[in-house]
Parts: C-alpha cells; sequence; structure tokens
C-alpha cells in the first residue's frame, strides 16, 4: 500500500513469524476496514439500478472501485435479476423474501414493484465489477481468475482498485500480472509520461490480448504523438517475435498430433498391404468398426456403470481391436484368400466390402454422426504458453500412438508369430518349405492388421465425429503413408506418418488447406518416381518381384 515501509513489513513478518496466507487475509481485512466509510448508501444502490445506461455504469465502477464488501452481493443481485425498484427504493428478492438493497433489512415488496432489466453492455459492466473486487480476495486462484477476466474489460475507472491490489500482492507471479493489467489501463490515460511508461511496461507481455490492444492504440487518429507511437511499435515487434515461438510449436504439435493419427491408420495397411499384397479399400472401414465398438461400450457405460463412466475407454481399446480383428479374420477367410496375387480384383473386391460395412452400420446405428464423449480427464489441455494450449484428447493420442507402435515392434521382432510373419513377407515359398502355415499366417497378420486399424477408430472417436463415412476420409492418407515409408517397412511408416503430418500443417499455414493437400500429393508423386521402393526398401531374396 502507498507508504507501507517495507523494511518494516519484513521485520514485522520475522517477528510475528506470519505465512503468507496470514498476511493476504490482513491486507484483505485492511482494505475493507479503509472502506468502511463508503458502504453502499441509498443514493448509490439506487444510482446503480435506476436510470440510464452511462449513469448506471459510473455508479457501478464507483461502487467497485471503492472496495465495499456489500457491492458483489448488490452485483450478483443485478446479474441474478433479483433486483427490483419500486418508486425511489430498491429492494433485493430472494426465495420470496424482500430486503431493502442498501440496508439489507426485512421489507414488504409493494405490488409495484418493476424488475431491474439488465441490458449486455450492463451485464459486462456487472461481471468486470465483480472480477475488479476478486482481486483483494485472500484466495490466491481467485486473484488469479480476476486478473485474467480484466484483461479485456479494465477500464481507467478501475486504476484505483488494481493499484490497492498491486500494492498488498504477495505472490510475486501474480504481482507481475498486475503491473501489465495496470499498463494495460494506463495505455490509454491522457497524460504522455503514462502512456509511454505503460507502453514501455507492455513490451514484457506473452499475452495476445496485450498485441490486440498495441494494435488498436497503433491505429489512426487513436495515439497522436510521435513518440509514443514509435514505443508501442517496438513493444508490439517485441510480444510478436514472443508469441511467434508459441505459433511455431504449435503448428509442430499439430502435425505431430496429424502425425500420430496418420501412423495409427497407417500400421495395419502396412501389414496387410506389405505382407499379402492386398489393396484393402475396406481398411477405412474397419477403423470405422472401432470407433463405433466405443460408442457401444461408452452407451454401456453409461447405462450400467455410470459410476466409472470416466474410465470407459480402458474397455472401449480392447473391444475396438477385436471387433475390427473379428471382422477382418472374416474377410479374409471368405474372400481375400481366394484373390492373392490379383491385386486388381483385391480393390475392387475389397471396396464391395466397404460398400457393404457403411451400409450395415447405416441400418444399425443410423446414417447421422453418433456422439462419443470424452472422458473428464481427457477434457480441457495444458497451457504451455500465453498462445499456446495442448488438448488432453490429442497428447493422449500421440502416446497411444508409441505405445502401440512399441507393442507391434515388439511383436514382429520378439514373438514366434512375428517371425513367421517377417519369414512369410521376405520369401513366402521358402516359409511354406520349412513348415509355416502361410495361410493361417495371412489369417493371423490380416487380423492384427485390421484390429489396430479399429484401435486407430478408437483413437479418432476422441477428436472428430464418428459416422459410416468416417473411413473414406483417410484411406487415401493411410496408403500414401504406407507407400512413401517403403511397403511392409514399420520404420518407414514412422517417418513417413510424422513427415508427412507436420509438413501438412506447415503448409496449410501458408498455403491453405485445399493447396497443402495437393502440395504434399505432388511431392509424394515426384518421390515415387524418383525413389519406387520409398524411404525404406523391403530387404529378402524376393524383394525384387
Amino acid at each position: 500500500m502507498p507508504g507501507f515501509d517495507t523494511s518494516a513489513r519484513t521485520g514485522f513478518d520475522h517477528r510475528m513469524q506470519f505465512s503468507l496466507p496470514i498476511l493476504r487475509l490482513f491486507a484483505f481485512i485492511a482494505c475493507l476496514a479503509a472502506t468502511a466509510a463508503h458502504a453502499l448508501t441509498p443514493d448509490q444502490v439506487r444510482a446503480m439500478a435506476i436510470g440510464e445506461s452511462d449513469e448506471r455504469s459510473a455508479a457501478i465502477a464507483q461502487a467497485a472501485s471503492s472496495g465495499d464488501p456489500k457491492a458483489p452481493e448488490f452485483f450478483q443481485a443485478l446479474l441474478d435479476d433479483a433486483v427490483k425498484t419500486a418508486g425511489e427504493r430498491v429492494f433485493i428478492v430472494r426465495d420470496r423474501k424482500a430486503h431493502d438493497a442498501a440496508s439489507g433489512a426485512a421489507a414488504a415488496l409493494p405490488d409495484s414493484a418493476e424488475d431491474v432489466v439488465n441490458s449486455n453492455r450492463m451485464r459486462r459492466e456487472l461481471e468486470s465489477a465483480l472480477a475488479a473486487l476478486k482481486l483483494l480476495s485472500p484466495d490466491l486462484a481467485q486473484r488469479a481468475g480476476a486478473v485474467k477476466e480484466m484483461r479485456d474489460s479494465a477500464d481507467e475507472s478501475k486504476l484505483p482498485l488494481i493499484e490497492n491490489a498491486l500494492a498488498a500482492e504477495t505472490n510475486d507471479k501474480l504481482k507481475a500480472d498486475l503491473t501489465l493489467l495496470r499498463s494495460a489501463v494506463l495505455i490509454s490515460a491522457s497524460d504522455k509520461t503514462k502512456r509511454l511508461d505503460a507502453a514501455k511496461s507492455l513490451a514484457a507481455s506473452r499475452s495476445p490480448a496485450t498485441k490486440t490492444l498495441l494494435l488498436d492504440r497503433l491505429k489512426p487518429d487513436i495515439e497522436t504523438d510521435a513518440e509514443v507511437r514509435a514505443q508501442l511499435q517496438l513493444s508490439l515487434s517485441a510480444i510478436e517475435s514472443r508469441l511467434a515461438w508459441g505459433e511455431r510449436l504449435g503448428v509442430v504439435f499439430t502435425g505431430a498430433s496429424l502425425g500420430s493419427i496418420l501412423l495409427l491408420v497407417a500400421l495395419g495397411l502396412a501389414i496387410t498391404y506389405g505382407l499379402m499384397g492386398v489393396i484393402n479399400m475396406a481398411h477405412g472401414e474397419l477403423m470405422m468398426i472401432g470407433a463405433y465398438a466405443t460408442y457401444v461400450v461408452q452407451n454401456l457405460f453409461k447405462a450400467h456403470l455410470p459410476g466409472i463412466f470416466d474410465w470407459y475407454i480402458l474397455a472401449a481399446i480392447p473391444a475396438s481391436f477385436l471387433a475390427s480383428a473379428l471382422v477382418g479374420a472374416a474377410m479374409e477367410r471368405s474372400v481375400i484368400r481366394w484373390l492373392y496375387g490379383r491385386p486388381l480384383e483385391t480393390l475392387l473386391a475389397t471396396w464391395g466390402i466397404s460398400l457393404v460395412l457403411m451400409q450395415a452400420v447405416r441400418s444399425t446405428f443410423g446414417a447421422q454422426n453418433v456422439q462419443v464423449e470424452n472422458p473428464s480427464w481427457l477434457s480441457g489441455g495444458v497451457d504451455v504458453l500465453s498462445n499456446l494450449t495442448l488438448p488432453f484428447n490429442r497428447i493422449a493420442i500421440i502416446g497411444f500412438a508409441v505405445l502401440v507402435l512399441a507393442g507391434l515392434a515388439f511383436m514382429v521382432a520378439r514373438t514366434r508369430l512375428g517371425l513367421f510373419v517377417r519369414g512369410v513377407t521376405q520369401n513366402r515359398p521358402m516359409a511354406a518349405c520349412m513348415g509355416v502355415n502361410t495361410a493361417k499366417v495371412d489369417t493371423y497378420a490380416f487380423a492384427l492388421g485390421s484390429g489396430i486399424a479399429g484401435l486407430a477408430g478408437c483413437a479418432l472417436s476422441q477428436v472428430g465425429n464418428v459416422g459410416p463415412d468416417l473411413g473414406q476420409g483417410y484411406i487415401v492418407d493411410s496408403f500414401m503413408v504406407v507407400v512413401l515409408g517403403g511397403v511392409g517397412q514399420l520404420a518407414g511408416t514412422v517417418y513417413a506418418a510424422l513427415g508427412l503430418g507436420i509438413l501438412n500443417k506447415l503448409l496449410e499455414g501458408w498455403a491453405g488447406a485445399v493447396l497443402a493437400k495437393i502440395m504434399v500429393l505432388v511431392f509424394i508423386v515426384v518421390f515415387i518416381q524418383k525413389r519406387p521402393q520409398g524411404l525404406f526398401a523391403m530387404k529378402g531374396r524376393s524383394a525384387e518381384a
């Protein structure tokens, strides 16, 4: 507070051994005690409830800056439409009981009482005033929330309250935020020196709202002083440079997120296409089955296990894998096994199967998209920078893709089934001569690839719509990833998926979504022309075939 001796305060702290929360409470009580003489009067209450918007706004701002302990209650009553007027008297009515707004005494509500109507502007003023009063709260979280709420609505009328809160603040981070908030208010002051100091202070901000504020001040005829304009431009450049890092990191994260989705989608296709040479056009529909399996598990938990609904996703993961794997095994045993070595026929047959699967889903669940809810622990995100928030569901998908990739790599490299798959992939006739049942390996491998597609559908259900056409948007991208990475190569699939995801997002920011997709396609065509085997060539005696 103004005139408060810092050294004396420090000595006082050491002698009395007060904790920070107690100090905060002491400051709050002292502030209220200092303003007790300014309790709400009947005239102030009438000014806030009756009259034109400008007069009401001025009265609300005056009451907020006074720090009166009764003001928040009256502001909240106005927001709740619980205030009525009768002549010159103002009442707060709750639970059908009326009280005088100024004194708080019980009162009889006249029959002629009318509701106080608040416009959108008045509601914004009241919400801003409530946030301002929270600046003096003993609770750190409430004060931090108040600073955040006031960034877009603070004006010079609230400057005394901001300065009081700044003088009483003990948290270093919040003190810095309050300093920036004070500067944001002073940037439009009538005094040039104050505007210049505020412009210099705002250069340390990391908030996009500050950038918007400076851009508004730099508009023609807003700031006319050349020196202040020059400082505003310097501060704007510093903030833009700082915010650019958040934007770059955001593009990388979004690209990695898209790449992890492409990886999940393409992993199953890398197995089926790489092992058997089957152009599976129904791969997207196997993803769709996994997404609908997640939807069914969600509804079962909602109906029978609502207490543990947040954990339905843990049951949906194996369910989506099994549902898609069983459908894939049925496809392989009934249709695809008769078409090995005939890629055109497999393309046409699996395209027909995809149409059948889509129609079956439409007949069962309807043609409209269904809603799959995120568990509460996958909702929201983590604020890394002021302009960069990483959603929890995207972070979870990246981690999930890593786990699926690690599990698949372990299966291929360390298990008996993986040994058979590698043997059949590299030299099918020789593997058959060594006693490997290639037909059974084909079924297991196709079911595994289909199950991984189901896992991709489960992951996609957490970030997008689930409908019969879900797989159509990813089938082309998944083939591009597999071909670019090298047929049958897990490492190539990983590099291709992440590379295409990040490249696509980088190009989107420069050329737009449509042109970015075209440019990526052109890049893949040119790359395949120069290197037909992809990033990683298959090794084995029959690889050239």
